[in-house]
């Protein structure tokens, strides 16, 4: 079989290794946790869902009718010449509002994905109320 070294080196190895998912996998679950817990008071809403997924690079909206398993509108910055992160949002914020205007869409509920409310997410909601969406 193994020498005497050759397995406490492989076991060293495999705690490195659990080491390094371990973390990424905590935080992977309190993000699940949390996007749970903000999914979970939205489940009864009878209005559509205005979804916020913010990700390091880009910021995506969408309004979804889950009783119809369909997503009504939706925007994103991909494609879009600005590069601050504020001033993008606040413009997806508009965006989305215009369009659910178009759709005859007024009223949602604000999805902020697990996120805070805060930055970029907050920016896009603000500017989304702005506009005409009632949330």
């Amino acid at each position: 079989m193994f020498a005497g070294r050759q397995v406490s080196r492989l076991k060293r190895e495999l705690r490195r290794r659990k080491a390094l998912l371990g973390r990424g996998y905590m935080n992977k679950a309190k993000r699940e946790k949390q996007v749970k817990r903000v999914r979970a008071k939205l489940r009864h809403a009878t209005r559509p869902r205005l979804s916020v997924f913010v990700s390091n690079k880009h910021i995506y909206a969408q309004i979804i009718d889950d009783h119809k398993g369909e997503t009504i509108v939706s925007v994103s910055d991909v494609g879009m010449e600005s590069s601050k992160n504020i001033k993008v949002a606040q413009k997806i914020g508009e965006l989305i509002a215009v369009k659910a205007k178009e759709k005859k869409v007024k009223e949602v509920v604000f999805d902020r994905g697990g996120k805070k409310y805060h930055g970029r997410v907050k920016v896009l909601a603000e500017s989304a109320r702005e506009h005409g969406l009632v949330f």
